[in-house]
Parts: C-alpha cells; sequence; structure tokens
C-alpha cells in the first residue's frame, strides 16, 4: 500500500465510477482495477460494492477513504514543511480553529506575522475541540485555538488570549424568553436546546447542577451558523458564545446571557517537543511575546 494507491483509491471513491477515475487519473481502467484488486488482497477486506451502474464502498472501504484522505494530508504536509526549512520568507501554517469573537486576537498576531513574511499561508480548519485537538495530536495541525474548559492542558504547551467568551442563548426576538434579559436554569428547564454535538462544557454542566439531566436538547451542531438556521425555523434555542451569530436591529435573533454568567477562556495550544518549520517557529515566539504563555 502506497501513496500512489491511495491516492487513486481516493480518486474512485469520488467518482464512484472505475471508468472515470481512470480517465481523471489517466491510467488504463484495467490496470487501475488489477490495483485495487490488489490493495484488497493486501488488506483482506472487500471494499467496494461492485454493481452495473458503478461502484459503492464497504464499510471496510468507508474506513480507508478516512484514513487515506488523513496519510495524504500528512504526506503533503510534511513535504511542505521540508521545502520550507530553508525558506524563512513565507511556508505554510495549520491551524484549528474554535468559533469565538476572541479569535480576532490571534488573527492581530497572524497579521503582524504577513506584514514581515509575506510568503506566509495560513490554512484554518474549525472543527469541534475533540476534532481539532485530535487533529493537532497527530500533526495534522501546527496550533489550535480552544474555546472551552474540557481540554487538558498540562498535553500541551500554550498561549492564553485576552478574553473569556460569555455563554448564553441565541433565540429568535419573538420567543418569549427574549424578553428577559438573562436566563436561568429554571428558564433552560421549559424549552428545547441546540446544543454543540461535544455535549456541554465543564462549565455549563457545573451551572446546570442536578439539572443537568432534565434539559430537553432537540439537536446537536457542530458550526454554530448552522444552529442559528434552525433557531430561526423554532427547532429550538442554542446555547452557545455571544458575539459570534449577528443579532443587531435587523436580525430575526437576539443574545440572552445565562444568570450566573458563565464564561469560558481561550488557549491556543501546541504540542509539547513539537519541531516547527521556521515560519511556524516564529509564530509560536510571537505567541509566546503576545500573550500569557505556558
Amino acid at each position: 500500500m502506497d501513496i500512489k494507491t491511495l491516492t487513486n483509491f481516493l480518486e474512485i471513491s469520488r467518482t464512484g465510477n472505475m471508468t472515470r477515475a481512470a480517465e481523471v487519473l489517466h491510467i488504463a481502467q484495467p490496470a487501475l482495477s488489477k490495483q485495487m484488486q490488489e490493495l484488497e488482497d493486501e488488506l483482506g477486506k472487500k471494499l467496494f460494492n461492485r454493481k452495473s451502474r458503478g461502484l459503492s464502498l464497504t464499510e471496510e472501504g468507508l474506513l480507508l477513504k478516512q484514513r487515506a484522505a488523513e496519510i495524504i494530508e500528512l504526506v503533503h504536509k510534511t513535504e511542505n514543511e521540508f521545502k520550507s526549512l530553508d525558506e524563512v520568507t513565507g511556508g505554510d501554517i495549520h491551524i484549528g480553529c474554535a468559533e469565538a469573537d476572541g479569535f480576532k486576537y490571534f488573527v492581530r498576531v497572524l497579521n503582524e506575522l504577513k506584514k514581515n513574511y509575506p510568503r506566509v499561508r495560513f490554512h484554518l480548519y474549525s472543527s469541534d475541540s475533540d476534532s481539532t485537538t485530535d487533529k493537532l495530536d497527530r500533526g495534522l495541525l501546527d496550533f489550535a485555538i480552544i474555546a472551552h474548559g474540557n481540554i487538558d492542558l498540562t498535553k500541551y504547551n500554550y498561549a492564553t488570549l485576552p478574553t473569556k467568551n460569555l455563554w448564553g442563548l441565541i433565540m429568535r426576538k419573538d420567543f418569549p424568553l427574549a424578553h428577559n434579559e438573562k436566563i436561568t436554569r429554571a428558564d433552560i428547564l421549559k424549552i428545547p436546546l441546540i446544543c454543540s454535538r461535544q455535549g456541554l462544557s465543564e462549565e455549563l454542566l457545573g451551572w446546570l447542577g442536578d439539572d443537568r439531566e432534565k434539559i430537553k436538547i432537540a439537536a446537536t451542531y457542530d458550526m454554530i451558523f448552522n444552529a442559528s438556521i434552525m433557531v430561526k425555523e423554532n427547532i429550538g434555542c442554542a446555547l452557545g458564545y455571544d458575539k459570534i451569530i449577528y443579532t443587531g436591529d435587523d436580525s430575526e435573533l437576539c443574545f440572552r446571557p445565562l444568570s450566573p454568567a458563565q464564561e469560558s477562556p481561550m488557549h491556543i495550544i501546541w504540542k509539547k517537543h513539537k519541531i516547527f518549520t521556521p515560519i511556524a517557529k516564529l509564530l509560536m515566539q510571537h505567541l509566546c511575546k503576545t500573550f500569557d504563555a505556558k
């Protein structure tokens, strides 16, 4: 199993057709079919459901698709890192990002770096904290910005951003609780909630106390923008941070903070003893100078 074979496998999974994939890859279709048969023999698993109208992936094929994409991404990142070892004028930096207004403080540091090193390229990956830290641990990311207290910071070096995220409910302006200035635990128990797919953070679990089992979860989300659409369509009210979704005068939505107030810190984390490319190392040094770093 080599990179070329995995690349070809991904193209077949994308097109769902051996002939079309062979055309894209500029490979003879019999040679590509033989290569995939050898891959199945090597792994000892059937990867494709072969049908008259095309191909679909088996469960084993879906697993290989995920792993192959990760392997190829890591290979490309490694190649680019080695190309950048002597390139102090620029290079690629891969960053996992939480959705939060405090991200702007990190971006300001990126902007300062880019002024001095205009050839630097920033690649942003937005996902939940668990997925982001998993990518960081596997070397697919250089840095990650996390926005809640569920991460074990002792595993990483980190810098703390000068901000905290205020928790509250995002709701329609015509929703009954929109008349309240703040949202209490009693209010939360009465309504359908749209929560992060990761579940409730430590801060919110502590805030709910013994009532945590009584909440009514109507939906879960990865990205708060999608959750805001569900709020507009009356699926429920979304638990999230202030200043992420627009709630101005001409918006259908509003934000009401929790009471007692609940706040989450923001940290930039990176692997301990990580060997950075020159440009990523410069960013790390800028971060340590700008923020409170551990």
